[in-house]
């Protein structure tokens, strides 16, 4: 298994930046991608930014496309969520997750963090 810890949300006004981070531990040679997701109240979780875990790849959704950016550090067993000019619907509790192959569902999940932007 893998180990998760978010970290790096909090309260910002709109239009301004956070950095969130996802610390793996455990059997981190078993991760294939990490992703970030995230779930406001009363709504689905849904997909930010996904990354390859021994490549590059990135995936977006249109909803962050060109205000966040999200990278890695193997070294560290980390990886990292920029995020810019945010707004008020960006509000949500932030999670990372691990799947193990391109089969698999994202089945380890840290516990998330909480970010919120005010208007």
């Amino acid at each position: 298994q893998v180990q998760l810890v978010e970290s790096g949300g909090g309260l910002v006004q709109a239009g301004g930046s956070l950095r969130l981070s996802c610390a793996a531990s455990g059997r981190t040679f078993i991760m294939y991608r990490v992703g970030w997701f995230r779930q406001a109240p009363g709504k689905e979780r849904e997909s930010v930014a996904t990354i390859s875990w021994r490549g590059d790849n990135t995936y977006y959704a249109d909803s962050v496309k060109g205000r966040f950016t999200i990278s890695k550090d193997n070294a560290k067993n980390t990886v990292y969520l920029q995020m810019n000019s945010l707004k008020p619907e960006d509000t949500a509790v932030y999670y990372c997750a691990v799947k193990k192959t391109v089969y698999s569902d994202y089945d380890n999940w840290g516990q998330g963090t909480q970010v919120t932007v005010s208007s």
